[in-house]
């Protein structure tokens, strides 16, 4: 069991995570909301192989990396297609939002991602 404290809209929650699934989770225990600084947030772990560009690109929706077409480096103009995601069983083309050069990628075929994942930068 592992314990966890989270802060939803002001307000402090303690939870209690059962691993392994079989059996049901516990419910949340409303904390008194603390009067200290809300904690820092957890830092994120780092892109893989991805460069840290000036203009993101996200994912619109949560799906699977079908093909990536740009690598960086390489400069692309607005529109064109940095990569493939796949999501309900269509193919979704992410293109570059402006002109400029690739910084990073983030992601690689075959790779699953949710909706606001950074898939790659510009600059």
């Amino acid at each position: 069991m592992k314990n966890y404290t989270i802060t939803v809209n002001g307000n402090v929650y303690d939870v209690t995570v059962e691993e392994g699934g079989a059996g049901a989770a516990a419910a949340p225990k409303a904390a008194a909301p603390k009067a200290a600084a809300p904690k820092a947030a957890a830092p994120k772990a780092a892109a893989p192989a991805g460069g840290a560009g000036a203009v993101k690109i996200n994912a619109p929706m949560p799906g699977k990396i079908l093909s990536v077409k740009a690598s960086a480096g390489q400069a692309v103009k607005k529109g064109d297609v940095i990569m493939v995601l796949e999501a309900m069983k269509m193919e979704n083309e992410i293109v570059a939002p402006q002109d400029g050069t690739v910084a990073g990628i983030n992601v690689a075929a075959g790779d699953s991602v949710e909706a606001g994942a950074v898939l790659a930068s510009l600059n």
